[in-house]
């Protein structure tokens, strides 16, 4: 019946220790395996037929997919990028969809886990701009057409902007799977409660059970909607990387 319940993280093992902590496999280690496990599957293990079965055809949809979406928020020299992003979007799409089987676990539910991909982002965008523009960088917090009286105000929101865009990362992501899941175990425990009211308890947990219903199609189409948000605003950021002038 507790909401937050399913978002506990257990240890399955230790795996040693490093100066005094303990460095153990958790179910939310498990999960992420398990997106690893699952993507190779559906890039791998189905060939490269010339007549595509199902599962090849899903997994040609999926690199057409990320390929152009990186190709249109970052141009063809993004595609350098390809393996980062596609590898992002299928962690979240897969792990966030695996997440909404009962009993199961969603790792971006965690804000540690989308803070720590947003910052591997973030730092992504911070060494490889630096490393192709060098200073010429920096154009991309003094926007070209501003007023020199407003200019010093501009730069700071650019500034402190670029500093947000891991919090407003991350949090999206986290945010909206944190919210679902919940709202589909409230209503869910709704269910016995009211069908251990005897018959007429029955009729009215048909409400709740067609909450749980619409509720976890809706939450079908977030884990992709999500996946997809993240991986679009990588490649923008990325996008800013390559081409610092505003």
């Amino acid at each position: 019946m507790d909401p937050i319940h399913q978002f506990n993280i257990h240890k399955i093992f230790t795996i040693g220790h490093i100066g005094g902590y303990e460095i153990a496999f958790t179910n939310s280690s498990a999960y992420m395996l398990v997106a690893v496990v699952l993507t190779a599957l559906l890039m791998l293990a189905n060939g490269r037929q010339l007549v595509p079965s199902r599962m090849q055809s899903v997994a040609e949809i999926t690199y057409e997919f990320v390929a152009n979406m990186i190709r249109s928020t970052a141009g063809t020299e993004g595609m350098k990028f390809f393996p980062f992003v596609f590898s992002i979007f299928m962690l979240f799409a897969v792990s966030n969809v695996v997440g909404i089987i009962p009993y199961t676990f969603t790792i971006s539910s965690h804000i540690i886990v989308t803070a720590a991909m947003a910052l591997l982002v973030w730092f992504t965008v911070l060494f490889y701009g630096l490393y192709k523009n060098g200073l010429k960088f920096f154009k991309l917090f003094v926007p070209s057409g501003i007023p020199i009286f407003i200019l010093p105000l501009v730069v700071f929101i650019e500034v402190f902007s670029f500093f947000l865009k891991p919090i407003s990362h991350s949090v999206r992501l986290f945010a909206n799977m944190l919210a679902g899941h919940i709202a589909l175990k409230v209503f869910a425990s709704f269910i016995p409660l009211l069908a251990g009211l005897g018959i007429a308890g029955y009729f009215g947990a048909a409400l709740p059970l067609g909450m749980v219903i619409a509720l976890s199609a809706l939450e079908l189409l977030v884990a992709f909607l999500q996946a997809y948000v993240f991986a679009i605003l990588t490649c923008i950021y990325i996008n800013d990387a390559i081409h610092p002038g505003h």
